[in-house]
């Protein structure tokens, strides 16, 4: 195991690397990447989102999100409905979507068992506040 010296930053961006491709390697069987599952889980709860919405929230361009939306419709995770012409797209997750998002919460759970299970709960409530705190910080990632 690696000593604790150094900076908090790059020990946090090499756990999230590892994380990521932990998570990666469990999506993938269920034909997702994290790309995908951002863009459903946004829609599961807002699915007023447009395309620009959920680009932006991804941090990628409109035409990047488009193909990820289409590849999502593609796994019939979710549909496109017109309402009328000149009105824009409503993107709505399907009960298939809504299958695949239990799937990925099951496998996040189990991700959460490997990783933590020598850690105490309370341990683990503090190390989430803190990284919540972080993410949602000025300036953190769920600012964008």
């Amino acid at each position: 195991m690696p000593t604790v010296t150094g900076s908090l930053a790059l020990a946090l961006v090499g756990a999230g690397q590892a994380v990521r491709v932990r998570v990666e390697d469990r999506l993938a069987p269920l034909g997702l990447t994290l790309r995908h599952l951002g863009a459903l889980g946004h829609l599961s709860r807002r699915p007023d989102l447009s395309y620009s919405d959920l680009a932006r929230r991804a941090g990628i361009t409109a035409q990047s999100m488009h193909a990820t939306v289409r590849q999502l419709q593609e796994l019939g995770a979710i549909t496109k409905a017109t309402t009328g012409k000149g009105q824009r797209a409503r993107l709505e997750v399907t009960p298939r979507g809504h299958e695949l998002l239990a799937a990925v919460a099951a496998e996040l759970d189990a991700i959460d068992g490997e990783l933590f299970q020598n850690i105490g709960e309370d341990a683990k409530t503090q190390l989430k506040r803190a990284l919540l705190e972080l993410a949602f910080s000025p300036g953190g990632s769920a600012d964008r």
